[in-house]
């Protein structure tokens, strides 16, 4: 028996499965894969990557969620701007020692960060 294993998936809990999807698709330059009625797969985020998808569910997100994307961009400024442009919004600036990075959210407030590519 083999114990290896990968994330094969990264599944976001939503209301709006729509609109997420539109969402998420657009800021990645994603596609979708596969649809079923609460249920939708994105492509992979990355080659061997795991791929991103939604599932809708009846209740609404409660508090800080504990496990987030971090999104590398060659100009994390124009991908800020974009994720508003297309419902989502900009909560903070961080920096630690030369490291920048945005704490930005999705329409649904699942909040993500994004960082100049190569850290």
């Amino acid at each position: 028996m083999s114990t290896s294993a990968f994330v094969g998936t990264v599944m976001i809990d939503c209301n709006d499965i729509d609109t997420m999807v539109r969402f998420w698709s657009e800021a990645l330059g994603l596609e979708e894969k596969a649809r079923y009625p609460s249920y939708v797969w994105l492509s992979r985020l990355s080659e061997k990557g795991p791929a991103l998808a939604f599932q809708r569910v009846p209740e609404p997100r409660q508090g800080k969620n504990r496990i987030h994307l971090d999104i590398s961009a060659e100009d994390p400024e124009a991908f800020a701007a974009h994720v508003i442009e297309l419902g989502g919004s900009k909560i903070e600036d961080h920096e630690v020692d030369g490291f920048r990075w945005s704490v930005l959210a999705d329409p649904e407030g699942n909040v993500f960060c994004v960082s100049r590519s190569g850290h």
